[in-house]
């Protein structure tokens, strides 16, 4: 696991020259690799090129170092992630000839490069983000893994086209603050997040999961093409239920066993819910000695679960770690962890997600997690509401809708961050829609497309900023496979596994995720949708696969997710700080929200006249990033 920065340029640099700007850029995220750096030059006839890396050893630690290059150095690799397939690429490679010198994946990358080309990106089994240079045809690759898990962002600027796994690094080496861009913009402030390939800067993209970017050195042309995974078929419509059971038992365990390969300690993230305590019994009924598990709980009761994590920690015999946190424990790092996404991010959850990464970070280097596996098996509340909506609106004309929703508006508003009924109401009755477009209403946690126009200035709107996406699915969204798919695009990349990497590499740990698996997702996409969900029974196939392991019905108790109550955060001793983001002239000054608009939504939730938890928190973690980046110093 590491951090990987690289400068193409088409002048031919001093090299002490290439190597500052790396060195800059390195420094940015020793967090990601405080092990090791490592740094490649090379000047050619018409450009430089250059790409360097810090490392956090997990695999090869003697020999593992980077970047690797191969016999005759012509092609070198820096590389981010874990292959899990590593070991049985390299048995192939090995059985073919080829000769290895280190024991790490990352050699295994570059010599399978080496013999197949471009075809051996698709043969991965990890997360990862790599750049490889080939002098022999004078090409850059840059590659990023099938989910997303690791991220890659890139800019051409000027003469230069530089690339990096966190935004931060990019931008330090930039001789300008880059612009806003209106679309990044608009995506966050419906979604909480912006998924690739857009950013919060109009000049600076995100590499799309399952693509590869083509630079040619020469004449700087780019191609980004996605990878040809070339997924067998072969699964039979009519699959037995009994037989899918079988098959998803025995993919998740060894999905699991392949991503517990370390050469440090390791253990897991169990919140209690299925996914985690799936993979904690997976691991522990692999593992010869007792695992290390490790959860966190909140004082405040509505969003305490720590009792379910107890249950399987006392089931499996795991030495288990529990934390119990307050808003004093995020006092002290609200502001780092917000601003360590490095553009506006909104997912509270990535607060407790940071300290339960850093407590664990003190007893292991690596930790599996349970992420994906509501994308994987149907598992999440909102497909629900999809369904919801199909029948909802073939029964209630929407004029009838319309009147209904107005009419209930001031019986729904809350007071509270307690995210109860009339709050789940409000939602899904805010999501219901007739035009076909229902499921980006449910995903748009902040601000639906009409309410944006309500707060933010048309110079700065932009209100089809979802298009890019709409186009990419290619049709409305009707199934629970849509869903799916639309939720990998979107949520699964640009919010869950950001969240993940950026909280967990903050504290220099790896997190590895075995329901991000191709082969899983392979299968489970091509199961008949009522094994996924049966009838109103979300993650049904997962849950009957291995509930003969859990007390009765346990696997069937609901559970509230990582919900941290920063609703009434705001009002209590972030209130200073958000009242502060609305004073008049700070803005005037940004010209980017509806003044009076903006200054109502904020003093209706403090005053506790309305819960306006979610929009409030968007707007308050976008101020913050927008005065440190471009007004760190005015005051107010």
């Amino acid at each position: 696991m590491c951090g990987i920065n690289g400068i193409l340029s088409k002048s031919i640099k001093n090299i002490d020259s290439v190597h500052t700007d790396l060195s800059r850029m390195n420094s940015e995220i020793v967090h990601r690799g405080p092990d090791q750096d490592g740094f490649f030059v090379h000047n050619s006839k018409h450009f430089s090129v250059g790409m360097a890396m810090r490392r956090l050893s997990i695999i090869d630690l003697s020999t593992g170092k980077q970047p690797i290059s191969n016999e005759d150095n012509s092609i070198t690799i820096v590389f981010n992630g874990e292959i899990y397939n590593y070991q049985n690429l390299k048995k192939s490679l090995e059985q073919e000839g080829v000769v290895f010198h280190t024991t790490s994946d990352t050699e295994v990358i570059l010599k399978l490069y080496e013999k197949y080309g471009i075809e051996s990106f698709s043969m991965l089994d990890g997360m990862f983000a790599f750049s490889i240079y080939d002098n022999n045809i004078k090409k850059v690759y840059i590659a990023r893994d099938f989910f997303g898990e690791k991220p890659l962002y890139y800019t051409e600027d000027g003469d230069k086209i530089i690339w990096a796994s966190e935004l931060k690094s990019i931008v330090s080496i930039l001789d300008h603050t880059p612009k806003l861009s209106k679309t990044g913009l608009s995506l966050y402030f419906q979604l909480t997040y912006i998924p690739a390939p857009y950013t919060i800067y109009d000049s600076i993209q995100k590499l799309e999961a399952n693509h590869y970017m083509e630079i040619n050195a020469e004449n700087f042309s780019i191609q980004t093409i996605a990878f040809n995974q070339a997924f067998s078929k072969d699964i039979a419509s009519n699959i037995s239920f009994k037989d899918a059971k079988k098959e998803t038992h025995d993919l998740v365990v060894e999905s699991v066993g392949s991503r517990s390969v370390a050469d440090v300690p390791l253990g897991t993230f169990l919140s209690g819910g299925v996914d985690s305590s799936i993979v904690s019994w997976a691991l522990a009924n692999q593992s010869n000695n007792k695992i290390d598990t490790f959860s966190i709980g909140f004082d405040k009761k509505s969003f305490d679960e720590s009792d379910k994590s107890r249950t399987v920690a006392k089931l499996i015999n795991s030495n288990h770690h529990e934390f119990i946190i307050s808003a004093e424990d995020l006092k002290d790092n609200v502001h780092s962890i917000l601003l360590n996404f490095d553009e506006p991010f909104a997912d509270s959850s990535s607060l407790p997600t940071y300290l339960v990464a850093n407590k664990t970070r003190q007893h292991v280097k690596v930790a599996l997690t349970g992420d994906g596996g509501d994308e994987v098996f149907g598992g999440y509340n909102k497909y629900y509401i999809g369904k919801l909506n199909t029948k909802y609106s073939s029964m209630v004309p929407e004029k009838v809708h319309n009147t209904l929703r107005s009419i209930s508006e001031p019986f729904l508003t809350t007071k509270d961050d307690k995210r109860g009924l009339r709050f789940k109401v409000k939602r899904l009755l805010h999501a219901i829609n007739y035009q076909g477009e229902f499921y980006y209403n449910i995903i748009s946690l902040a601000y639906q497309p009409d309410e944006l126009k309500l707060f933010l200035q048309d110079a700065v709107l932009d209100i089809s900023s979802l298009d890019y996406y709409k186009n990419k699915v290619g049709k409305n969204p009707e199934s629970l496979t849509d869903f799916r798919i639309i939720d990998k695009i979107l949520s699964l990349e640009g919010d869950m596994l950001v969240k993940v990497d950026r909280t967990s590499m903050l504290t220099s740990l790896e997190s590895r995720a075995p329901f991000l698996n191709k082969k899983l997702w392979n299968f489970t996409s091509q199961l008949p949708e009522s094994y996924l969900m049966k009838g109103w029974d979300k993650k049904f196939l997962l849950k009957e696969s291995f509930k003969q392991y859990f007390p009765e019905n346990f696997l069937d108790k609901s559970k509230k997710g990582f919900g941290v109550p920063v609703g009434d955060w705001l009002r209590e001793h972030l209130s200073k700080e958000l009242k502060s983001y609305i004073e008049p002239g700070f803005l005037k000054a940004q010209k980017i929200f509806k003044p009076d608009e903006i200054i109502d939504l904020v003093q209706n939730h403090l005053s506790g006249k309305q819960d306006n938890t979610f929009r409030v928190w968007t707007f308050y973690c976008f101020q913050k990033w927008y005065k440190n980046i471009y007004q760190p110093n005015m005051e107010y």
